[in-house]
């Protein structure tokens, strides 16, 4: 519920084996309807990738191209878009995210779920809902103001203590992505090896799409260290690193991102 001139929503929904949390603001003119209508419509939206893209979906059209059934020619758009994408990011990251260096074949779980959400505050624009977040299990795409007035705080989970965060960003518009063990254990896996991605307590990305930061953490987080020539990226992605040690390392740009403490 919001003030008399404004209309504040929120909603939580299991989808892709995790929650996903939704705030919505909007001017009061448009009418708590149409925000409801947006967030369901929105919702929907991540239902029908989870349905399309899970490869632990026995109908899903991952699965369905892990056991051979579809052949490149047959592919529908969305699927021939991910796909493109997960090669855009197996270039972009030296092979650090690749979506086919996984038991079983393609799986693009390290990108899909922030195109997902992407696709899903696409459906909120049209509904004529200009402010909001959406948080699917640490991943996370703002825009506009938030019910306090001002941007969205996004807190950066403590990769040790889910309960805390380490620090806390103020954002207007864009996407933060974290990778590491604290949401599904060792589930990252090192494609030059085949083996869980270790070295680094977790990895963040900040930037202007979140399937792209998505990726860009899932590859920084199984690369280490290293991974940190790559950004900042010509197109805006910026990273945090956080080592064994619960020790941060930023690259340039981050500090002009407003970074408050936990208690501010």
């Amino acid at each position: 519920m919001g003030g008399s001139d404004q209309v504040v929503a929120r909603h939580r929904a299991q989808v892709m084996g995790t929650i996903f949390s939704f705030c919505l603001v909007a001017p009061a003119e448009v009418g708590r309807r149409a925000v409801g209508e947006a967030l369901a419509e929105a919702v929907a939206e991540l239902r029908a990738v989870d349905a399309t893209f899970s490869p632990f979906r026995e109908g899903s059209l991952v699965s369905r191209v892990r056991r051979g059934e579809l052949s490149p020619e047959s592919y529908p758009p969305p699927l021939v878009d991910v796909m493109e994408r997960c090669n855009a990011m197996r270039a972009a990251t030296d092979g650090w995210f690749d979506a086919w260096a996984v038991p079983g074949g393609f799986d693009p779980s390290g990108l899909v779920k922030g195109w997902g959400i992407e696709r899903a505050a696409a459906r909120l624009r049209a509904g004529g809902i200009q402010s909001y977040a959406i948080n699917g299990g640490g991943d996370i795409v703002v825009r506009g103001e938030a019910p306090r007035g001002g941007g969205w705080r996004v807190g950066i989970r403590h990769p040790r203590d889910p309960a805390s965060v380490l620090m806390v960003l103020e954002l207007t518009e864009g996407a933060v992505a974290t990778s590491g063990s604290y949401e599904r254990g060792g589930h990252v896996v090192n494609p030059k090896t085949g083996e869980p991605a270790g070295g680094l307590a977790s990895a963040t990305v900040l930037g202007p799409n979140l399937g792209f930061a998505d990726a860009y953490a899932t590859a920084l987080y199984a690369a280490g260290p290293p991974a940190l020539s790559w950004f900042p990226t010509v197109d805006g992605y910026h990273a945090i690193v956080i080592d064994d040690k619960l020790t941060g390392t930023f690259t340039e740009g981050i500090a002009g991102r407003r970074l408050l403490s936990p208690a501010a």
